[in-house]
């Protein structure tokens, strides 16, 4: 059976206003929760970007929910060596709770400490090597690492959780499907992707997926159409747009060329609990663990009492 849980998108709830809304997602009977991790938001409307280490200890130390980050990039703009001291931490402070969400990345957010931005084929062997290292630290052993990409000098975790997390690996095309498929404990994508679950299973996945979708609540559908285009207007591009343009100027140019109607297409938006139901269905349909579904705009209280009183019943 799916289970079902919130999104946390950072890029446009504040950092105070992630932990509230983790706390008050888990009041309306949530169990669980997606925290995006970026350096910046996608546009300047959106305004935020917090740090999701912090995020994280603050939800952890405030609630009981389980929490996935949707998805650190562990090979650019912080060290893999690091990430791990992070998410021992982490996975320490939630026993059982805390699941380790990872991709290859967006130059939006790993530019920023000057490297190149690699075609995916490099992106994906340097999470490859990562991933690898991450693990070898959990272990609380002194590792040295010298690697085609990351070198590690006598590091030692000594702060571990019981158990490691596990880690799940995000994948929007055939190449990084299936390498969740043979390095992660799972795979995570933000679409309905019938043929990127059957990638990954013929690939040997058999972990748990993971998947996250969008809506926009509001008393109005008009209303929530030019909230979802003020904040999100460039999802309407798709594609690989996501991954290579490296400054959030860029997505602005592109959300000015769609519309609010446009994002009627492309999302739930208003009042209506079966148009928003209807969209999760999809991805019930094909099979996902579980689905975390986010709230466009400001209005995160009323979108979670929208979702439990109104949609989730539907399903």
């Amino acid at each position: 059976m799916t289970e079902l849980g919130y999104f946390l998108s950072a890029e446009e709830i504040s950092p105070r206003h992630l932990v509230s809304t983790a706390q008050l997602a888990e009041k309306a009977g949530f169990e669980r929760v997606w925290v995006s991790d970026h350096y910046h938001p996608w546009t300047q409307a959106q305004g935020e970007s917090a740090f999701v280490w912090a995020v994280l200890g603050a939800i952890a130390a405030t609630t009981e929910l389980k929490m996935t980050t949707a998805v650190t990039c562990p090979t650019f703009r912080i060290h893999p060596a690091v990430i791990a001291q992070a998410t021992a931490t982490t996975a320490a402070l939630a026993p059982g709770r805390f699941t380790f969400g990872v991709g290859s990345g967006e130059a939006l957010n790993e530019h920023v400490l000057g490297d190149a931005w690699p075609p995916v084929s490099l992106r994906l062997e340097r999470l490859r090597e990562a991933v690898a290292l991450i693990r070898e630290l959990w272990k609380g052993d002194v590792v040295t690492h010298v690697g085609e990409h990351y070198t590690v000098h006598d590091a030692r975790i000594f702060s571990l959780p019981d158990t490691p997390p596990e880690i799940l690996v995000s994948g929007f095309g055939p190449r990084a499907t299936e390498l969740a498929a043979e390095i992660g404990d799972g795979w995570i994508t933000v679409t309905p992707d019938k043929e990127g679950m059957q990638t990954y299973r013929k690939a040997g996945g058999t972990g748990r997926t993971q998947a996250g979708v969008k809506i926009c609540w509001a008393a109005d559908e008009d209303e929530a159409a030019k909230t979802a285009h003020r904040l999100w207007g460039h999802m309407a591009a798709g594609g690989q747009t996501s991954q290579d343009i490296p400054m959030w100027l860029g997505f602005e140019a592109i959300g000015e060329l769609t519309s609010p109607d446009d994002m009627k297409e492309l999302v739930p938006c208003g009042p209506d609990p079966e148009r928003a139901a209807e969209a999760i269905r999809e991805y019930l349909e094909v099979g996902f663990d579980e689905v975390y579904v986010a709230q466009m705009g400001p209005d995160q209280e009323g979108g979670i009492r929208f979702l439990q009183d109104e949609v989730f019943p539907l399903l």
